[in-house]
This record gives structure tokens, C-alpha cells and sequence, in this order.
């Protein structure tokens, strides 16, 4: 080879090197917890135990909204001896938030539908929080404009730009809004539904709903059958409704009860024929409520501490953690434990519990990606404009809620919080999948999906990071609602009860409320401190 040849090889050689060095995307990012593998830590088998156990009434295992709200209704009867541990670093489990120099944002969940007055215990932590205005002529609650979502609240991109709502219309043929009218008018009919003590067939908290046999029955069915059965085929439609179950529940029409489907649907709605009900929204999502539970608690949460193995004694409950900020064991003896962590851990750390009740085996939860995107700019928008829910309809992903919609600023830097349930039927596959993702391959995934809506988009981020929730949400299995033995996981344990939305078999925040407040009634009435109810 020629000198000149030789250098040019060389130079290009190098050129080759620079670029695969080159970085994939102009701005960085980092994977933000949880700690995938620290919860496995747990499988390693036996703990030794602590030099002392430090004596406490109550110890709530488990800071996430049940954990919290667990302690919120024990501090509301005038206890105080009691402690929280949660695992990570924050409390919140998926209500968590954060903050940046644009806008605080959720880290997942990210609203609540308006409660009616019957759901008193959310009605009351609205009233803490100052939401709650009071209530009309007719007994409805009424909430402070600042945290109604304010217009426009949702759009979808299809055919190359973004509409107004959620169903596209645009192309619908007078089959698909047939079909449309059909299926709402099911759900009219399950909104008005009484049973015989005046239970509604669906409500939230589903601790309210009727256990009527014709409504148990539609536990029997997939959401899918259940809409086969009706002839109710429109794809548009079942676009909707396999939206429905991916957001709420991470699963999809097949794998979804067919009593969840309906749920989502009958559950928020004002009454037959009306709307649904509005939501309520914050920049950092229910982030707001957590922040607004865990304040008055100071040191009695007890953070980064992992709770490892539970034994009841005669003389009280025996429990091992692991603080792993520190590196150091702790323990406690408890009068009572509140569990408020998924099933899938309890049998792990309730020792007997596993072979008590084999039920819990069963449970899936869904794994899911979150992102946030901070942006120096606002995409263009040819079309319809920036919504507080925007979702691609070709897309896995459910789209991303914008975090400072409610500041009524239409222009300059924000952050949008991007979700993407992995929505496949093996939960552990789709775990897996998750956890083998690096920062760069899941920077990929969010950009490839947002790239046909926004072709600007790249330039605009400042900075994208990455929540991976390996147990994000419980998926409503057919055949599981209404299981007896599913819904006799929440049963006291001996002197351990339960808290979780597992419990419930929805992921929703009013779930993880009700169990946390029952479970702390069921302690207070144990010690004698029975009162009124918040339920």
C-alpha cells in the first residue's frame, strides 16, 4: 500500500472511530429508581435478626399511597406510636414526583377522577389539601379551578395530525358509530344498575361495589368476549377500549375481566347518560397528595429501609429490615404490622404466609416504562394544539400527559411525561425485557415513538430520564375479581394485615387509599380504639 494510501486509510479509520463515539442523542439523561434488584435481594434466603427490636404499636411496612394512607387514619385517631419503612429512597410508590428548574412532574400516577360524595375518605384528604371547595345545591362536591384540567384536555394523532378527543371520528363509518353508541349504551346501563341494597354495580372504591350474581358474572369473561359476544368488532372502538386497558390496567382486551373493562368505563361516570365525571391534575400529579401525606409523619418514616422477614410471636411481631443507606440491620416488635407492599413480596417476608394462601401466587402485575422530557421549546403544532393528554393511536405507548398545562402557559420550556405499558401476556417476560434496557435503548424507544407527531422534538429536549417500575400495576385477570380466594388476601394474617391495590385488582390511587384506611381501622379497632369511620 502507498504511503498516501496508507494515511488516508488511517485517517478515515479514525473518522469511523469519532463517530461510533459519537453521542446517539444531544442531550442526556440517567435511569432514576426503583432499585430493580433490591427487591430480589429478598429471595437470598435467611436474615439473622437484629441486636434488639425496638418496641413500637403499629409498624406500616410499605410507604407507598396505601402505606401513607395507613398512617394518615392512624395519626386522624390520635395515635402516635407508630412507624413506616419504605424501601426506596421516596415515598409514593407510583404517585411519586419530581422537580426540576421548568416544572415539578409525576413519575407515573397522574390524576383522580372527581369523587362522588359517597367516596368520604378522598373527599376528606381533598379537604386537607384545600381542593375542596364544598358542595352545591344538590350535595356534589365542588373543587378549585386550578386543579380541574382545564381545556384542551386530550387529543389523538392519526393520519399524519393531532384531533380532539380520544375516539377518532374522523373517518368513522356509520357501522363504528353504531358500534359506539352500542357499547356506551351498555355502559348507561351498568352506571344505573342497583342491586337490592342500592349498591351500584360498579364504583370507586370498588369496596362499594355490588357483589349482585349479574355482575359478578361478567368476571367470567375476557373483555374481548364479552365485546364478541355483542358483535361489537369496530376496530375504532376496540382501539378504544384496548386503550382503556392498557392505561389503567397495563393488559389488553384478551387478558383484561371483562368486569375491569366495564369498570373503567361505569365506574367515572356522573350517571346515565352523562358525561364522565372531570379529573382533577397536578404539575407533579398525585405526587400532591403524597407530599401532603407524608409531611406530618417526620421521623416515623423510615426510608431506604427493607423490610426482610416477619414472624409473629406470642408476644407481639417480630421485624427484620435492612437499611441500606446505611448498611446496618434493624428490627422491631410490633403489636400490630400493616403490610402494604404487593403480595409477591409479602410471601416472601410473612413467614407461613406463602403456604396459607396460594392465591396470591396467581397475581400478575405489569411492567412499565416512564420518561420525562424536559424541553427548552414547545413542539410545533400545525394542528390541533398541545393537549394535557396527547397520545399517538399507532403507537404501543399511551402518549404523554404535558406538566405545566395547568399553569396556562401555552408557550415556552416544559416537561412531558411520557408512559409505555409493556402490555404482553407473559408479565415476566416483558419484566425481563424491561430490565435488560439500558438509558440509550430506552431514550431510543421514547424518541422512535414520539418522532412521526413531533419531527422537531429532538432539538427541543434538554434533558430525558427514565423511571422502569418493574411491578407498576396489578392487571385485572378474568376470572380473578371475583375470586373468593383472591378477595381473601386482605383478611387480617394473624395480627399482620394488608394494604395494597392488588387487594383490589386496580392499580388506581382510591384503591391504595381504601385499603390503607380499612387496614388502620381494622388495627384500631384491635386496640380498642374503634370510632367512626373515614370509609
Amino acid at each position: 500500500m502507498k504511503r498516501r494510501d496508507f494515511l488516508a486509510a488511517g485517517a478515515l479509520s479514525a473518522a469511523a472511530l469519532a463517530c461510533r463515539r459519537k453521542p446517539e442523542f444531544p442531550f442526556q439523561g440517567e435511569l432514576v429508581g426503583p432499585d430493580l434488584s433490591l427487591g430480589h435481594w429478598l429471595r437470598g434466603g435467611a436474615f439473622p435478626d437484629p441486636e434488639r427490636f425496638e418496641p413500637v404499636s403499629v409498624l406500616v411496612v410499605g410507604g407507598g399511597v396505601a402505606g401513607l394512607s395507613a398512617a394518615w387514619r392512624l395519626a386522624g385517631a390520635g395515635m402516635d406510636d407508630f412507624r413506616v419503612l419504605e424501601l426506596e429512597r421516596d415515598p409514593g410508590g407510583t404517585s411519586r414526583s419530581g422537580r426540576n428548574h421548568v416544572s415539578a412532574f409525576p413519575w407515573a400516577a397522574h390524576y383522580l377522577p372527581v369523587p362522588d360524595r359517597g367516596n368520604h375518605a378522598v373527599l376528606r384528604l381533598l379537604d386537607e389539601c384545600g381542593v375542596l371547595e364544598g358542595f352545591d345545591a344538590k350535595g356534589d362536591p365542588r373543587f378549585a379551578e386550578e386543579a380541574t384540567v382545564r381545556s384542551p384536555e386530550e387529543r389523538i394523532f392519526a393520519y399524519g395530525q393531532w384531533w380532539e378527543g380520544l375516539y377518532l371520528r374522523a373517518g368513522a363509518s356509520a357501522e363504528d358509530e353504531r358500534q359506539y353508541h352500542a357499547f356506551f349504551h351498555e355502559v348507561d346501563r351498568w352506571a344505573a344498575f342497583r342491586d337490592a341494597k342500592g349498591r351500584p354495580a360498579f364504583s370507586i372504591p370498588r369496596s362499594r361495589c355490588s357483589d349482585a350474581p349479574e355482575a359478578v358474572a361478567l368476571d367470567g369473561l375476557s373483555f374481548a368476549a364479552w365485546l364478541d359476544a355483542r358483535g361489537l368488532s369496530s376496530p375504532r372502538l376496540r382501539w378504544l377500549l384496548d386503550y382503556a386497558c392498557r392505561d389503567d390496567y397495563g393488559s389488553r382486551l384478551d387478558t383484561t375481566s371483562a368486569w375491569a373493562g366495564l369498570f373503567y368505563f361505569a365506574a367515572r361516570k356522573q350517571g346515565p347518560g352523562e358525561d364522565s365525571r372531570p379529573l382533577l391534575t397536578w404539575p407533579e400529579g398525585n405526587g400532591f397528595l403524597v407530599d401532603h401525606l407524608r409531611r406530618p409523619l417526620g421521623d416515623r418514616l423510615r426510608c431506604g429501609v427493607l423490610a426482610v422477614a416477619i414472624r409473629e410471636e406470642k408476644d407481639g411481631v417480630l421485624v427484620t429490615a435492612w437499611d441500606h443507606l446505611n448498611q446496618r440491620r434493624m428490627g422491631w416488635k410490633a403489636r400490630r404490622v400493616i403490610f402494604a407492599g404487593p403480595q409477591h413480596v409479602a410471601r416472601h417476608v410473612v413467614a407461613g404466609l406463602a403456604e396459607a394462601r396460594p392465591a396470591a401466587a396467581r397475581i400478575r402485575n405489569a411492567p412499565w416504562m416512564v420518561a420525562n422530557l424536559t424541553l427548552r421549546a414547545r413542539p410545533k403544532e400545525p394542528t390541533f394544539p398541545l393537549a394535557w393528554d396527547n397520545v399517538l393511536r399507532d403507537s404501543e405507548a399511551l402518549g404523554y400527559v404535558a406538566a405545566t398545562h395547568q399553569s396556562l402557559k401555552d408557550y415556552g420550556p416544559t416537561v412531558l411525561t411520557w408512559y409505555r405499558p409493556f402490555a404482553g401476556a407473559d408479565c415476566d417476560a416483558e419484566r425481563a425485557r424491561l430490565r435488560a434496557m439500558d438509558w440509550p435503548a430506552c431514550a431510543r424507544m421514547v424518541m422512535d415513538d414520539l418522532r412521526p407527531a413531533h419531527p422537531d422534538l429532538e432539538g427541543l429536549v434538554a434533558r430525558l430520564d427514565v423511571m422502569r417500575w418493574g411491578h407498576a400495576m396489578v392487571r385485572p385477570a378474568p376470572g380473578q375479581m371475583w375470586d373468593p380466594a383472591f378477595l381473601g388476601l386482605a383478611r387480617p394474617f394473624g395480627a399482620v394485615h394488608f394494604a395494597h391495590t392488588e387487594l383490589s385488582g386496580l392499580a388506581l390511587f382510591e384503591e391504595a387509599q381504601d385499603h390503607g384506611v380499612r387496614a388502620a381501622e381494622e388495627v384500631l379497632a384491635a386496640s380498642g380504639r374503634r370510632g367512626e369511620s373515614w370509609r
